[in-house]
């Protein structure tokens, strides 16, 4: 599962022109969503024609074989493995298997007592494959989309996850390029003070380097920034960039808690969703006393040439 290029570009956009970026992160999961829904489809059906008729022990031995991926068997059952690790403490194949199969008795249980206690309700689920119509019967028809409700509440977690890891580095390196900060006064990786005043595009790996979002580097000094994309602003999110001694805080949404914390730690912050949005990026810029110049261009056109560069 990976966001792709045009995503991220537009998650960027909509960002720097203070508008909402849900909707393609919402986008993303749909089309995820569908094309699995199909395969998975597909694999029912062809079962489907092979055994002749789904019953829950065909389901437990074709669909929940120890033979599969842990995440895929987990999601088969109507659970995700990130559930059953927050319940045991462990992603252990062993125990998802243990925890998958108990999980589907359970559900198997719960829709025949459903079904048996509804008589008058009736669903049939027909796929066509190959020319063939395949139907499932209420039953296997529930089965089918619990599973399917499990593996899109597991995508729905993992894509907003991901957006805001993919979306941090790039979204970094486009500020400075609106603003023309020499790439010399900015990082991926730490720099050390030796290195960035003799070659300043030298980069030395760190123990904590996947913790770090990115840095604006001046005269030597490394200052660490952070990013989060979150929806709302939080205490605990600025008390999180203040432990990691970061100087620069870039976010979606801050609240007037989170700004009064960084005002009076004198860090500096951009809040994207504000009225002023990213041209607050110029004052961290001075705060820090590194070159650039205001930015005052076409931000579309800007955008589609930085966009070019950098992708």
């Amino acid at each position: 599962m990976t966001l792709t290029e045009q995503v991220v570009k537009n998650i960027i956009r909509k960002l720097l022109k203070n508008e909402a970026y849900g909707i393609e992160v919402s986008n993303l999961l749909n089309a995820e969503f569908m094309l699995y829904a199909i395969e998975f489809f597909k694999k029912v059906a062809t079962a489907k024609l092979n055994n002749q008729q789904i019953t829950g022990d065909w389901y437990k031995k074709e669909l929940l074989s120890q033979d599969l991926f842990k995440q895929e068997l987990a999601i088969n059952s109507g659970t995700n493995e990130k559930t059953i690790t927050n319940l045991f403490n462990t992603s252990r194949k062993e125990v998802v298997i243990d925890a998958s199969l108990k999980h589907y008795e359970k559900l198997y249980e719960t829709i025949s007592d459903l079904v048996s206690n509804n008589s008058d309700i009736n669903l049939i689920l027909t796929i066509k494959f190959n020319g063939v119509a395949i139907d499932l019967d209420i039953n296997e028809s529930l089965i089918v989309i619990s599973s399917l409700a499990a593996k899109r509440d597991a995508l729905n977690g993992g894509l907003w996850s991901t957006a805001g890891k993919r979306v941090e580095k790039p979204l970094m390196v486009t500020l400075c390029k609106l603003y023309n900060v020499s790439e010399k006064n900015y990082s991926i990786k730490l720099k050390s003070k030796k290195a960035a005043s003799k070659k300043p595009n030298i980069n030395i790996d760190t123990n904590f380097e996947r913790e770090i979002d990115f840095y604006l580097v001046n005269n030597g000094e490394n200052y660490k920034c952070e990013v989060k994309l979150m929806s709302k602003g939080n205490p605990e999110s600025a008390d999180a960039v203040i432990a990691r001694g970061s100087k620069v805080f870039v976010a979606n949404k801050l609240s007037d808690t989170n700004k009064k914390q960084l005002n009076s730690l004198h860090i500096e912050w951009v809040e994207l969703r504000d009225s002023d949005g990213f041209r607050r990026f110029k004052k961290v810029l001075e705060g820090l006393k590194i070159s650039h110049t205001d930015y005052k261009g076409n931000l579309d056109g800007d955008l589609d040439r930085i966009f070019a560069e950098i992708f």
